[in-house]
């Protein structure tokens, strides 16, 4: 037969115990004698046999009674650690956050921000997963990280209503050229380029995209002579003058010194992104969680005061 027990009344067994009297114990336990009593006789109730043995001078524990203060004083002991645990969080002590972020973030806002939240917090762990945007929503529902850094166009399918989402910041889309005349001008005009070779990420990749919808705003479709792996190869192309190309701010925050980025004139619209942390809508956030996002905001605000070109 199973029994459910009151953790108040075996931890007032156990100050009973402990004071050698009821009375001593229930002071111990902030309670009256009569209220300690009470609680005392419902346990024994409901457990079948008694737990103290009243003596003419103070009580003394019966077998029953010595098996459960035996097991109150171990659950005690744990209850204080893990307090102590929860106080460690609570001050950043301690403690650990599974997150979720994809390759262009990751090295530019993400490395900047762990920089500081290592230095800040060095005995909070974070444990990164890079994954593209589709798995790291599924991450988030399943819980196997609790903050993920996503992207999101105008035309992107919007994140499901379970998500609670916090901006960090708009990741502007600049021109990525070779340098060829460091006093050449700081803004483009999409429809002065119709005539230029473009590289591209993978035609199905959402910077692609991105280029596809701008040129066809301007009037014309973009001439695509190379379609990259990734942005550090979109670089090293552009630099041996094989074309130009459309990227993400933050995807050349760190770029090559043979390759410069200039901006698109606001007339021509072309779409940026917003970059953001998402969790679980009924997530409650835990001290860790709070910290790494404070980081991240703090990285997000140095990289939108610097400039966007150079």
């Amino acid at each position: 037969m199973q029994h459910s027990f009151d953790v108040v009344t075996l931890f007032l067994l156990l100050d009973i115990a402990e004071a050698g009297s009821l009375t001593a114990g229930a002071e111990r336990a902030n309670m009256t004698p009569s209220a300690a009593s009470q609680r005392i006789a419902k346990l024994e109730h409901s457990i079948k046999q008694p737990v103290l043995t009243r003596l003419p001078r103070g009580v003394q524990l019966t077998e029953a009674g010595e098996i459960l203060t035996s097991r109150a004083r171990l659950f005690r002991r744990e209850m204080r650690a893990a307090s102590g645990d929860l106080e460690a969080i609570r001050g950043l002590t301690r403690g650990s956050v599974r997150l979720g972020s994809f390759p262009t973030v990751s090295a530019s806002l993400l490395s900047d921000a762990l920089k500081d939240y290592h230095a800040r917090w060095p005995g909070v762990d974070v444990r990164v997963r890079s994954a593209v945007r589709p798995q790291l929503l599924d991450m988030l529902h399943s819980s196997e990280v609790d903050l993920a850094l996503l992207w999101s166009y105008a035309w992107t399918e919007e994140a499901e209503r379970s998500l609670s989402l916090e901006s960090l910041m708009e990741d502007e889309t600049l021109l990525l050229r070779p340098i060829t005349d460091v006093h050449a001008d700081r803004e483009v005009a999409l429809s002065d380029l119709e005539k230029s070779r473009w590289i591209i990420r993978s035609s199905d990749h959402p910077a692609a995209e991105v280029l596809f919808r701008s040129c066809r705003a301007a009037g014309f479709e973009p001439e695509v002579v190379y379609e990259a792996h990734d942005y550090q190869e979109i670089e090293a192309m552009v630099a041996a003058g094989v074309g130009i190309a459309m990227v993400p701010r933050l995807a050349v925050v760190h770029h090559r010194p043979d390759v410069q980025t200039v901006r698109f004139r606001a007339q021509d619209n072309v779409p940026t992104r917003v970059i953001y942390i998402a969790s679980l809508a009924r997530r409650q956030y835990t001290p860790a969680m709070y910290a790494i996002s404070s980081a991240l905001r703090g990285a997000a605000d140095r990289i939108a005061g610097a400039p966007a070109t150079a």
